[in-house]
């Protein structure tokens, strides 16, 4: 058995978490720094930009979401769980099939998006020099999804060695060449034109291709676990099946997560474009959760996929819990810091009065139930390496339903957006219960397949 798959199955739970999360806490946090480095340059060139930047940043997130820790859950769950189940050369298949779904998937959303997309930034708030921003912006970013779809798929295929290193370094080194290159695009220097906010979509364009480049120079050349071969192999509806049973239902996942910030942009968006780059800046923050659970929840996901794949559902379970108690941590920090002193993020962006004011209110009352996401996420991402994924996308649908009916309800009883706020914080408390009780209760294990009898789901403790 290879080393890393060894650790995943034999290691202490929580050092061996650790271990491989720090590194993927930095490249998620770094990775997500790539958008706000961009939209603190973009704030330079006014309001009007960041209002269409924050009006395009849930659409873009979704993608990012989805084919990060959604179908990039599912290639790294598949991987994990044919190396834990020693079948190196279905792992080796899988390679190509997530090259494939990832051709397929940036294609169609360049296809979706580029028509549908004025409508819909018009939808969520954007009104004249804010609408046409969006839309300039998000022609060149949607334009190229296939490299953020391949970037983020390649990425995986690697995190399910358990490998976590590598994408770290990629990004972190990405995120260091964007802090010259975005204002160099953006506002020119020399020889180099001022494409204003084309030019910070054009340096995050750049930073996939490059990044995917080196991901596959990586995976082709037979340095890793894996040896896929050059040859394009026949593509089997059952390898893609295997990825898309746990990326389909985790993709509606990260829907409603996008929809539901998506639609309390659009009811904060009645108050005029200030309320809408202030909401939007304060809930870049909530965004930055995700890949720092991400961080987390990929290692996590790898530990519970190569557990399920031995059979070793009692070490599944405890990895869950282990997992979510260490984000629910970290998030919840985040969060009471930000509603403590808002201002220290949201001074990043803008000093206008009435922005700022829309963003204080969100922090200070959503900011505060941070953790209760945290947790809910990681156990999300466990649940992605046992290939079961009813439970979350129920908590999901569950999280957005009460964000979008609670947000209608304040905005017809006139509460303003305080009332919205505190429906996304009751959003937050929901997801984080459901996903609770489904590990708590053993359903999430349900119907995976049990290699012995007496391995059937039990109750834990994060320590025994």
């Amino acid at each position: 058995m290879d080393a890393k798959t060894k650790l995943l199955l034999e290691g202490s739970i929580g050092w061996t978490l650790f271990r491989l999360s720090m590194p993927n806490i930095a490249v998620m946090a770094a990775q997500a720094c790539v958008g706000l480095i961009e939209t603190y340059f973009i704030a330079w060139l006014g309001t009007d930009a960041l209002a269409g930047i924050a009006i395009v940043f849930p659409v873009f997130m979704l993608f990012q979401m989805i084919s990060a820790g959604a179908m990039g859950g599912g290639i790294l769950s598949a991987v994990a769980r044919a190396l834990g189940a020693g079948r190196k050369d279905e792992a080796n298949l899988l390679v190509w099939h997530a090259v494939a779904l990832a051709l397929g998937l940036g294609i169609l959303t360049t296809l979706i998006m580029l028509p549908a997309g004025p409508s819909l930034y018009g939808l969520m708030g954007g009104r004249e020099a804010s609408l046409a921003a969006a839309i300039v912006y998000a022609n060149l970013v949607f334009g190229g999804a296939i490299l953020l779809w391949l970037f983020n798929s390649l990425a995986a295929v690697i995190r399910g060695t358990g490998n976590m290193l590598l994408p770290a370094i990629v990004v972190m080194g990405g995120v260091v060449v964007l802090i010259p290159l975005s204002p160099l695009l953006i506002f020119g220097l020399g020889p180099l034109p001022r494409l204003g906010i084309i030019g910070g979509a054009t340096a995050v364009l750049i930073y996939y291709a490059v990044g995917s480049a080196i991901f596959a120079g990586y995976i082709w050349s037979g340095r890793g676990i894996l040896h896929p071969r050059l040859k394009i192999p026949a593509l089997s509806l059952a390898k893609l099946g295997d990825i898309l049973r746990v990326g389909a239902p985790a993709s509606l996942v990260a829907t409603t997560t996008n929809v539901t910030i998506a639609t309390a942009t659009a009811f904060v968006g009645t108050y005029g474009p200030q309320a809408v780059a202030g909401y939007g800046t304060g809930a870049r923050l909530e965004y930055l959760l995700v890949p720092l659970v991400f961080g987390l929840g990929a290692p996590l996901a790898a530990m519970v996929g190569t557990a399920v794949g031995a059979g070793e559902f009692r070490r599944a379970a405890k990895a869950a819990w282990t997992g979510a108690f260490m984000a629910g941590i970290l998030t919840e920090f985040i969060g009471i810091a930000a509603a403590l002193w808002p201002r220290a993020w949201l001074d990043l962006y803008g000093t206008d009065p009435v922005m700022m004011d829309f963003g204080i209110r969100y922090l200070q009352i959503v900011g505060p139930f941070f953790g209760f996401f945290g947790f809910g996420l990681a156990l999300y991402f466990a649940a992605q390496g046992t290939g079961r994924m009813l439970w979350p996308l129920g908590a999901g649908i569950a999280r957005l339903a009460v964000a979008a009916g609670g947000g209608f309800l304040a905005t017809r009883l006139a509460m303003g957006t305080t009332g919205v706020y505190v429906a996304l914080a009751v959003g937050m408390i929901l997801f984080w219960g459901i996903n609770a009780f489904a590990v708590f209760s053993g359903a999430w294990l349900r119907h995976v397949p049990m290699r012995r009898a007496s391995e059937a789901p039990v109750i834990l403790a994060v320590a025994e």
